[in-house]
């Protein structure tokens, strides 16, 4: 066990009725529980996600906190919350990190792994 190790899961859902596939906008629901499994209490001060459709638009987004929250997760804590997203195609994907500052002066990055964003049925 390192000193900072955040582990980051992810579950994606479609929203169908916010999405209007005829104006190209599909809207994805995603929840993240961020674990902290280190060793060291640490606070999540920032996101940066890059969330990329199936054309190849890549947008970039990066802010403080998430949800308006900057959660403090001592070892063995957990926090979880769901937030959303509009791509303009059917099936896309997200990455990014987040910034974390550890109660031992330290920052470093939690990864956050590529998932995908797909409508249901689509995929063949």
């Amino acid at each position: 066990m390192s000193q900072h190790d955040t582990r980051v899961d992810v579950e994606t859902h479609f929203i169908s009725e916010q999405s209007e596939p005829e104006e190209n906008r599909y809207v994805f629901s995603y929840t993240i529980t961020i674990r902290n499994h280190g060793e060291v209490p640490a606070k999540l001060l920032t996101r940066h996600w890059i969330i990329t459709d199936a054309n190849g638009k890549v947008e970039e987004v990066q802010g403080e906190g998430v949800v308006g929250e900057q959660p403090y997760l001592k070892p063995g804590e957990g926090f979880r919350y769901t937030s959303g997203t509009v791509i303009e195609t059917p099936v896309g994907s997200m990455q990014g990190s987040y910034h974390m500052l550890a109660d031992d002066g330290s920052e470093f990055e939690a990864n956050i792994p590529a998932f995908s964003l797909s409508m249901p049925n689509i995929l063949h």
